[in-house]
């Protein structure tokens, strides 16, 4: 059973420095944690989830008309199950692509940065009064999910020894802030939601629905992590564990969904900004080799470069025949 961790004392700054010490615990433990005490509203989440069911329910033609190819380097939009590969092998899963709505004079989109720009939303009034409130919906989830990681990633940082402000005022200056809504159609084979992976940047926030499917790898065995009304999940990734030389571990996990019911999971992924160049907090921590730990036999410390190399690389598997297209 992962931690659960009420972070609200982080909103009058963690005096004693308690919630900061329990997520050190948790990410030198499993590398995931469950938060309660973030604030978020109840109110949000049930719109979120209701939004989300309804546009899955659409036909796939009108899902479709926000695919992720119409959106080029912005990687934005819908898959279809299958879509998206984990290891080689497709998920059984569909799902949408978000992230700040960026308008056309930012620089990083006149600049052609990719994962950068604004979204492609649903056409309203073609998809139903339960669809057409997506776009207000999900960037308000968008900017609660950012402020309770940067409250995360200050406890993170004094649990490092390091001021509260490091991340933010350092690699994480306008980071990488990117969306997803996923949604597993139940399974009755041995297929993946999704395979055994990590996350690539810094940290996830995940919020699930009631129906469960998510395993994380934690001391060499899975366990499940259910759902918890009002709770979010957090996990550390590639670039965290890079970052502390491998003393917070990224954490493999898998989802499956043999509940006989749909699933639907929100990860917010908050991670470097896309041209900060990623090294070790501590060069004492520097390369240590990992790959003896990983599934896939790769060392996240030989990594040198920004997180754009890394995320745009890990793309490349995922989706490769859009990046064949569009990059």
């Amino acid at each position: 059973m992962i931690a659960t961790i009420d972070i609200s004392p982080l909103r009058t700054g963690d005096a004693d420095g308690a919630v900061a010490r329990a997520i050190d615990r948790a990410c030198r433990d499993d590398g995931f944690f469950s938060i309660v005490g973030h604030g978020i509203s109840p109110t949000l989440v049930d719109d979120l989830q209701r939004t989300a069911r309804a546009f899955f329910a659409l036909p796939e033609d009108t899902k479709l008309e926000i695919a992720m190819a119409r959106a080029g380097r912005r990687w934005r939009g819908f898959f279809p199950v299958g879509g998206e590969l984990t290891s080689g092998v497709p998920d059984v899963k569909e799902g949408i692509y978000f992230g700040r709505e960026l308008p056309a004079d930012d620089p990083r989109v006149a600049a052609g940065v990719p994962l950068h720009g604004p979204n492609l939303w649903p056409h309203e009034g073609r998809v139903g009064e339960d669809v057409s409130p997506m776009r207000s919906i999900v960037l308000a989830w968008i900017d609660a999910a950012a402020d309770v990681a940067a409250l995360v990633m200050s406890a993170i940082a004094r649990a490092l020894g390091l001021s509260p402000d490091y991340f933010a005022s350092t690699c994480m200056q306008e980071p990488t802030l990117l969306f997803r809504i996923f949604h597993y159609p139940p399974t009755t084979g041995p297929e993946w939601g999704v395979g055994e992976h990590t996350d690539y940047g810094i940290l996830t926030l995940l919020l699930q629905d009631d129906v469960g499917g998510l395993e994380v790898k934690s001391r060499g065995e899975w366990i499940a992590v259910p759902p918890r009304p009002g709770a979010i999940v957090c996990n550390i990734g590639d670039m965290l564990d890079r970052m502390t030389g491998g003393f917070y571990r990224s954490t493999p996990h898998r989802v499956r969904n043999v509940s006989g019911r749909s699933r639907l999971s929100f990860p917010v992924f908050f991670d470097p900004n896309f041209h900060a160049r990623v090294v070790a907090i501590n060069p004492d921590l520097d390369g240590q080799d990992d790959r003896h730990q990983r599934w896939d036999g790769a060392n996240v410390h030989e990594f040198s470069g920004t997180y754009g190399d890394y995320i745009l690389s890990k793309v490349a598997k995922v989706f490769p025949q859009l990046t064949r297209d569009l990059l």
